[in-house]
């Protein structure tokens, strides 16, 4: 188990993330982006191998597209967009749950490991890292949509795709204020983009539903405590970094949305709402439950191993109880609907046993 990588965006992270994103980065160098480019394909398949999709009815709408993105700017198209490049993995399990296979994205191989809620097509075109995508690549898949984590108009991929007269559609990434809302919001925004409004109303009347049945589920189960953190980490040198996702981050929000109470309270960056501490910080919440993001990166060293062999971290309350819980491998910390669905599937299964 790794570190999580954050998703592409940096310029409105404070420099106590960026310290986290870099070592994100060094310790997990294939989920940060480290695949080549390939060549494009034609793009365009509708025919999505989406799961969830089989059983779809939703109408795809043909009408003038107007949006506006997270930075101010309209997306006008005279249709909705069917062929869509994705430069984040959120976007990109997002298209796959609107039953639209996207044209390119970029760390297609990051994407099967860490994001597993949708699956993507194995031909699909890879365009290089989410952090440098490669304009050629792109520009290869010919797309009518380009979709980016940015805060800023001025990134320099944008101006370099609009200057060859493509839409790029920038998005925030993630919104501390209410987290939940501005995934669904994220969610909702591209797909009236790509005409899918339909489809979108169905999943995220699904994600309620299933909040419901598994805030009911964990009223039922009655645990022993409601109070909890949930974080990642790495091995920084000799020592186990780890990362709390406190006030404003997603899985946190999830947590609470179930009757839950997250307990990490210490500084958290804006965006993401993460934290950052060591094993002697952590433990002055011990108390609570400790989930954790479960994902294995078999080129990164295993910073759980390193916990256990500390005596500390062995006389932590949860850890002495066995109130320790791992996420399945693959769920998204910054996902869409899916992968919020499958992180509300790993709080029910970890505190209804």
């Amino acid at each position: 188990m790794t570190l999580t990588p954050l998703p592409r965006t940096r310029p409105r992270t404070t420099t106590f993330a960026l310290a986290s994103l870099t070592a994100a980065c060094a310790l997990t160098l294939s989920a940060c982006g480290t695949t080549s480019t390939e060549a494009s394909t034609d793009g365009g398949d509708s025919t999505s191998i989406s799961g969830s999709c089989a059983d779809d009815s939703s109408t795809t709408s043909a009408e003038p597209v107007s949006v506006k993105d997270d930075t101010g700017h309209e997306i006008a198209l005279d249709e909705p967009a069917a062929k869509v490049v994705s430069l984040e993995w959120q976007y990109t399990e997002d298209l796959l749950s609107l039953c639209v296979n996207p044209t390119a994205v970029a760390d297609a191989k990051g994407f099967t490991t860490w994001d597993t809620a949708e699956e993507l097509p194995e031909d699909t075109a890879d365009v290089g890292t989410r952090q440098e995508p490669n304009v050629e690549s792109i520009l290869a898949a010919d797309p009518n949509l380009v979709i980016i984590e940015t805060t800023a108009r001025d990134d320099k991929i944008v101006g370099q795709l609009e200057d060859q007269g493509i839409a790029v559609m920038a998005m925030a990434g993630a919104d501390g204020e209410d987290p939940i809302a501005y995934m669904k919001d994220t969610f909702s925004t591209l797909a009236e983009v790509t005409g899918r409004s339909e489809r979108a109303n169905s999943v995220l009347d699904d994600f309620d539903e299933k909040v419901a049945k598994s805030k009911q589920a964990i009223a039922a189960a009655d645990p022993e405590t409601k109070d909890f953190v949930y974080f990642d980490g790495w091995v920084n040198g000799s020592n186990v970094a780890l990362r709390p996702f406190g006030q404003g981050s997603l899985f946190g929000e999830l947590g609470e949305e179930l009757g839950l109470n997250n307990v990490w309270t210490g500084e958290v960056d804006p965006a993401y709402g993460l934290g950052q501490t060591d094993i002697e910080g952590i433990s002055k919440v011990g108390d609570a439950n400790f989930l954790y993001t479960g994902t294995d990166d078999p080129e990164s060293e295993d910073y759980v191993e390193l916990l256990e062999k500390n005596d500390l971290w062995s006389d932590i309350p949860a850890v002495k109880d066995e109130r320790t819980y791992a996420f399945p491998a693959g769920i998204w910390t910054f996902g869409g609907p899916k992968s919020a669905e499958q992180a509300l599937d790993a709080y029910v299964d970890a505190l209804t046993q």
